[in-house]
């Protein structure tokens, strides 16, 4: 191996990130959906020539964790030695691509001349492939009612486009346009990634960057072992439920033990419900993503990810189980993977309550509309996964109206958007008072969300914990779960979870997302910062006396 010193190490690392980034940019400009360019809905990963990741760009955490599996399994499908230059293919098979079916990934070879050097990976969120709905899938009970399945098609052969499959998604979508120009925009991601990894060959020498590779991958694994050889040592389990699987209304259980020793961290699903008939099942990548990014925050939250940063990762999941779901049991809500993000967390939260926040919401309470928009009259459906307040943590409050921690680096689609793009027209929107939960360091607010149709369409909700509530560490308080009310006063008005709802002209909904758990009894917490909390409106006056026994005068 070229011998390498740690400043061209470091600068090659740098380059390769920087081409990641580009691809981001890419992808951004270029895509047709508010999902990627606004959400940031996506991931884009780097990999050598043994499918081993180097470098990613800022996207969704649990995307690029799940590109790993993803790839894997694509190229095992179509083969290395059927792979050229210019190909591109398209896995969306949800037991291979650790997704549902219209998280589309599109990968590409990268060759230099002959020589295989490298792959590049994208995932982004499609709005509709042929479902059985439009819009989003909330009840389905086999995989066939999930879309249009690829196990690994090639959509660019050899450098031009494969005609019958984009004719193919043409006709197998109620949003054609913007589904191909998304794949597209995906297509011209890599063609940039392409041409970036090559020139990084060419300024550095093959010999050179695959030198820095081994060095950036073994650094990796050698400050993940040694800071999780730093970390309090043991086995912790926890459970929790899923509100219901969208056939019935019975909750779900889950549950988790995870250990920490020997420089390993493992984490174990048994105990977990069997597949439910419902679309809630995990595809193991999907699984064994949420971990990866669980142990990646305790071990290396500033530094990179790669393939050595999760070497230590072992995860176990029967399958036929929730957490590993086999042909055909339907996957497309896999909201379960969000729930289950807080459950490892609520685990490791035994051993380590001071490294580690209360529950942040519990949940992601997404929304979307679909309907016909009068000044096109086309179809639209866009969605928004809105805000929660994130868990206290031993040393300060939780964020206020977040995006929740399994996928923080995501946004809330703008107002302007939804407005512009739908039927919707936000009332208001503006912080809960009382909604995170009390602590010596206080659980962040959730927000109230008023929305009032001024066309008809259908409104989809997709959350997965409105019955129990988010946990609280050390004593703190837990906050009132999230809630999503229909046709509030009126003699229609009820409470939803996953479902969709028939609107009118007029009809109204709201939504009142939870708040963070407390960290720490809230006899605790500094007068002083209760006071602070009534100014600025996240603690109530009654609430400072009644809670945390300050009486606020004036």
């Amino acid at each position: 191996m070229t011998t390498l010193d740690g400043a061209r190490v470091e600068v090659v690392r740098s380059y390769l990130l920087s081409a990641a980034e580009e691809m981001r940019a890419t992808l951004i400009r270029t895509s047709f959906n508010p999902v990627i360019y606004e959400v940031h809905d996506f991931g884009l990963s780097v990999y050598d020539a043994h499918m081993r990741p180097v470098a990613e760009a800022t996207g969704l955490t649990v995307f690029l964790g799940a590109n790993d599996y993803s790839l894997r399994k694509g190229v095992e499908y179509v083969g290395v030695e059927n792979l050229h230059p210019g190909d591109v293919v398209l896995l969306n098979y949800p037991y291979w691509n650790a997704a549902h079916a219209y998280d589309a990934t599109l990968f590409a070879p990268v060759f230099d001349g002959a020589d295989l050097i490298g792959f590049l990976c994208i995932r982004a969120h499609w709005m509709d492939l042929g479902a059985k709905d439009p819009g989003y899938v909330l009840d389905s009970t086999d995989v066939h009612q999930e879309g249009l399945i690829f196990p690994g098609t090639k959509v660019v052969s050899r450098g031009e486009p494969v005609t019958d499959i984009h004719e193919l998604i043409r006709f197998n979508s109620r949003m054609p346009d913007a589904v191909l120009g998304d794949l597209h925009a995906q297509i011209a991601a890599l063609r940039t990634g392409e041409r970036r990894l090559l020139e990084i060959y060419a300024k550095f020498g093959r010999e050179t960057v695959l030198a820095a590779i081994e060095h950036i991958i073994a650094d990796g694994e050698a400050r993940t072992r040694q800071a999780l050889a730093a970390l309090p040592q043991g086995t912790w389990s926890a459970e929790d439920y899923v509100d219901d699987d969208g056939i019935t209304d019975e909750p779900v259980l889950m549950k988790v033990t995870v250990t920490v020793a020997d420089e390993k961290f493992v984490v174990d699903f048994a105990g977990s419900s069997p597949a439910t008939r419902g679309p809630i099942n995990m595809p193991f990548g999907a699984t064994e993503a949420i971990c990866k990014v669980i142990l990646k925050s305790l071990t290396s939250p500033d530094e990179p990810s790669n393939a050595g940063t999760v070497a230590p990762l072992e995860v176990r999941a029967e399958p036929g189980t929730l957490f590993h779901a086999v042909y055909p049991q339907p996957t497309f809500t896999l909201w379960t993977g969000i729930v289950a993000f807080e459950l490892i967390l609520k685990a490791l939260a035994q051993g380590m309550p001071d490294r580690l926040p209360a529950s942040s919401g519990g949940d992601v309470p997404g929304f979307m509309m679909v309907g016909i928009h009068p000044d096109t009259g086309q179809m639209f459906a866009v969605s928004n996964n809105d805000l929660v307040g994130w868990g206290g943590t031993a040393e300060h409050d939780g964020m206020d109206a977040a995006t929740h921690v399994s996928g923080a680096t995501g946004r809330g689609t703008p107002i302007e958007v939804m407005e512009a793009r739908t039927g919707m027209f936000m009332e208001r929107v503006e912080i809960r008072t009382d909604s995170g939960g009390a602590g010596a360091r206080r659980g962040g607010c959730g927000l109230r969300r008023d929305i009032k149709f001024v066309t008809p369409g259908e409104f989809l909700t997709v959350i997965k914990k409105t019955k129990t509530r988010p946990w609280a560490l050390d004593g703190g308080r837990r906050p009132e779960p999230n809630q999503i009310v229909v046709f509030p006063g009126t003699d229609r008005e009820h409470r939803v979870s996953t479902k969709r709802t028939d609107v009118v002209p007029g009809d109204r909904i709201t939504i009142r997302t939870a708040g963070g758990g407390g960290h720490g009894s809230p006899a605790d917490r500094d007068p002083a910062a209760v006071r602070r909390d009534v100014a600025e409106g996240y603690v109530s006056p009654a609430a400072a006396r009644d809670i945390y026994g300050v009486d606020i005068d004036g």
